[in-house]
């Protein structure tokens, strides 16, 4: 439902200023592949505006000039105010890569070698930084049970267990 409600959001409102800032994260452990695999959907255009305060050049995910460069720059971003605890375990996430998809910016990553997943901690900043009534809405999956909880800025960690 919350998927049907974005997909709503990312049509309806783009033809206008959207007044929701809203980006969709979701978390699925996937046990046959011990992976934990992280999707984060955002709107390009507050994606774009937030970048372009952390480098000096052009910042263009539709058309990119550079697209390592593009994939560093949203790499590093995401991975600085994203971060997820294992059962109490810090970890690295790895990078994957991004599409668009209409107005919306994908960004892919996973976390390797997860046999089994008891609790996940989520710390997300992700657009604090750009706009003050950012929401973070997240769907955790483990275990064969999908939980879901939004974050509202300035609110940060989230912690799901099973």
């Amino acid at each position: 439902m919350v998927n049907s409600l974005f997909h709503w959001l990312m049509i309806g409102f783009t033809a206008v200023i959207h007044p929701l800032y809203v980006s969709v994260i979701e978390v699925d452990h996937n046990p046959k592949d011990k992976a934990v695999e992280i999707s984060v959907r955002i709107f390009t255009d507050d994606l774009e505006v937030t970048l372009k305060k952390y480098t000096t050049g052009k910042v263009d995910l539709t058309r990119p000039v550079n697209k390592a460069a593009m994939d560093k720059l949203v790499n590093n971003y995401i991975s600085s105010r994203l971060q997820l605890k294992i059962d109490n375990k810090n970890t690295a996430l790895h990078y994957i890569g991004y599409e668009l998809q209409k107005e919306s910016t994908w960004v892919y990553f996973e976390i390797m070698n997860v046999p089994s997943v008891k609790k996940i901690g989520l710390t997300c900043s992700l657009l604090y930084d750009y706009q003050e009534k950012q929401m973070n809405i997240f769907h955790v999956k483990a275990n064969g049970t999908e939980k879901s909880y939004k974050l509202d800025n300035p609110e940060s960690v989230v912690n799901f267990e099973w």
